[in-house]
């Protein structure tokens, strides 16, 4: 029966049917009695594995081209990952292709291990070895295998004596095909861990390090994941610290772990997991993944550097990160997202500005004191866990929008009155030189004044390229006219006519990358408007373009990013 809740707490039964579902400890045996991860503290970053191109572009609903793959994969390079997986080979002809592009051009640094994922079938694995042929790099070969009970049964309908045995063939598979090659080393995940009962994991895992013959020098890595979330973050804790004390040839093995999110607590459950004797946790940079995502690197990594662990991955830049994250997978970053999102150094409360502005001032006041800098003294800044400038941020911008937006609102006057909708990144830019303004005049600033001030930093008028013409033909090609200096220019490009308008004035010497661009109408005189976000030789900056449409407002912007960047 169901405790009796106290008087105070007069919550009803919902209508939800929660009878239909067991907890965790009807569903499998958590053996573990004695605990030490409790007392343990994380001091040093576990191996950090990114399974973005292989686990996360599975989950995408237009899965990443190999430019896009390309890019991320050099991107994790730049970051400082040194073991990344990178594709499912047997499972794609893309994949296979990718895995190749690896082997014939050395994309990898020699420090950097490449890992492939495959399924315990022979002619997969065959599959899978061949692609890997010729890479100088380590190579981890991941051999998975689901082993929970509902999996055994339902999707595979095999006992545990058949399973086992098929996952051994598969080891012994993967022997034949690579025990020879000295820089391969062997992984097996039993998917669905955290639901398959413990002496079974780990008889299969102790078979699979002894078939593997596992040592020091070579060690094999046991995976661990909790494929679907099912528990609350300590019972996982539980499951790893048994197999962390009871696994043969313990020395001999990197305890890994590869925690979802399904329950939300996917962080949690891979910290708990390190706690408790995993050195190497497989996620993805921003948590992309199947359902409700992967475990989040950024997310766990930061954790670490907010509690003076050195995370060993390079986030010093995290808006550029984000956009190239964002363009390979074409999925847009919450602005709540933990340190990554832009609202996460917002404070839209009066008495959290009012303290975050005290701890600055405080924090600059204590390094002027000390003689230390600002950026290496100790940070105790309300309300802000870590210091924004270590991620490339700053916080006065997006304090002072928001502190804007307490006195009646930058943005929301903008749109109120004009129509124009900010997008979050222009609003921050834009905030510098309202809080500009308002220094210099000391005054309310009118909305009028807003508008005006808006047009003439972003909307101004400047010399350069000047575009004539444009029109777009039925076979997909976009014909520009520039006058330059007084010259006309014609070019044909495939493409639309943003694509076509850059590469135009690229060709002509005005250099531009199309970062961001934002469009909609004004309902008040049906014109259009186009936010630009740009990239010049070496600096980045915003325009922005009205005209009678959409298209027009943006070829607007881009000239005007041209003009801009040649400044």
């Amino acid at each position: 029966m169901p405790e009796q809740a106290p008087a105070w707490n007069r919550q009803r039964r919902s209508h939800m049917p929660s009878h239909r579902y067991r907890d965790i400890y009807q569903r499998v045996e958590v053996p573990l009695t004695q605990r030490d991860w409790p007392q343990a503290r994380i001091t040093q970053a576990p191996l950090w594995v990114p399974v973005d191109l292989r686990d996360g572009n599975q989950a995408l609903a237009e899965p990443m081209d190999p430019a896009r793959k390309r890019r991320f994969f050099e991107l994790l390079v730049a970051m400082g990952y040194k073991e990344i997986e990178v594709g499912y080979p047997s499972a794609s002809q893309t994949d296979f292709d990718f895995v190749r592009l690896i082997a014939e051009e050395d994309l990898a640094p020699e420090d950097v291990t490449i890992a492939v994922f495959t399924p315990a079938r022979r002619d997969l694995i065959e599959r899978t070895v061949a692609s890997i042929r010729g890479i100088r790099n380590d190579v981890v070969i991941h051999m998975y295998t689901a082993t929970a009970p509902a999996w055994r049964d339902v999707v595979l309908g095999k006992d545990r004596a058949a399973l086992a045995e098929l996952i051994l063939d598969g080891g012994r598979a993967v022997l034949d095909c690579a025990g020879d090659l000295p820089n391969v080393r062997f992984e097996f995940s039993p998917e669905v861990f955290n639901l398959t009962e413990p002496d079974y994991v780990l008889e299969i895992c102790d078979r699979m390090t002894t078939l593997w013959d596992a040592t020091a020098r070579r060690p094999v890595v046991l995976n661990l994941p909790a494929t679907v979330e099912v528990a609350t973050p300590n019972v996982y804790a539980d499951q790893i610290e048994y197999m962390h004390r009871n696994l043969a040839r313990r020395d001999s093995v990197i305890l890994s772990v590869h925690p979802h999110n399904d329950r939300g607590t996917g962080i949690a459950c891979a910290e708990l997991a390190v706690l408790a004797g995993a050195q190497r946790v497989e996620g993805c940079v921003f948590g992309n993944g199947e359902r409700t995502g992967n475990v989040d690197i950024a997310t766990l990594a930061l954790n670490l550097h907010a509690q003076g662990v050195d995370p060993m991955i390079d986030f010093s830049d995290i808006d550029e990160i984000r956009r190239t994250v964002e363009y390979c997978t074409r999925m847009p970053i919450h602005e709540r997202h933990p340190y990554v999102g832009d609202l996460v150094h917002t404070a839209f409360s009066g008495t959290h500005q009012d303290a975050i502005k005290k701890g600055m001032a405080e924090h600059r006041a204590r390094a002027a004191a000390t003689g230390i800098p600002e950026r290496e003294l100790d940070w105790r800044v309300p309300y802000l866990p870590i210091d924004p400038a270590d991620i490339g941020r700053s916080y006065d911008a997006v304090i002072r929008v928001n502190s804007q937006s307490g006195k009646g609102g930058v943005a929301y006057l903008l749109h109120t009155e004009y129509g124009m909708d900010l997008p979050r990144r222009l609003q921050i830019d834009f905030a510098r030189h309202v809080q500009a303004l308002a220094d210099d005049t000391g005054a309310e600033i009118t909305a009028a004044e807003l508008r005006d001030l808006f047009e003439a930093v972003y909307c101004d008028e400047l010399s350069g390229p000047a575009l004539k013409d444009w029109r777009t033909s039925d076979d997909g090609d976009t014909e520009i006219t520039l006058i330059i200096d007084g010259v006309t220019h014609r070019t044909r490009r495939r493409g639309g006519p943003v694509a076509a308008l850059t590469e135009a004035l690229a060709a002509a010497g005005y250099r531009i990358e199309v970062l961001g661009l934002t469009q909609h109408t004004i309902d008040s005189d049906d014109s259009a408007i186009a936010y630009l976000e740009y990239r010049g030789a070496d600096h980045t900056g915003w325009t922005c373009g009205r005209a009678d449409s959409a298209q027009a407002a943006a070829l607007a912007a881009v000239v005007r990013a041209a003009a801009r960047a040649a400044r």
